[in-house]
């Protein structure tokens, strides 16, 4: 289990950092090219996004129990 945390976590440190990466590209607008091909701003928004979407769920997925079905409404009602 510890091993499976591990992986989790270095996934979401991953993450984390590509998520860094298009928040400077946000900030500082510098310009990327792929050939001749400019690469637009707004995908970087996406990607901010989607990437750190990822590194809080892998890293939230770390941190859970073994057991925990992660399923607040069932977990709030088993314990009544």
């Amino acid at each position: 289990m510890a091993t499976k945390n591990f992986a989790l976590r270095i996934a979401g440190f991953i993450f984390g950092m590509v998520s860094i990466l298009h928040l400077l590209r946000i900030l500082t607008g510098i310009s990327v090219m792929i050939g001749t091909w400019v690469l637009p701003l707004w995908i970087n928004y996406i990607g901010f996004v989607a990437t750190g979407f990822l590194c809080g769920w892998l890293w939230w997925l770390s941190f859970r129990k073994s057991g925990d079905s992660g399923n607040y409404i069932t977990n709030k009602h088993r314990y009544k």
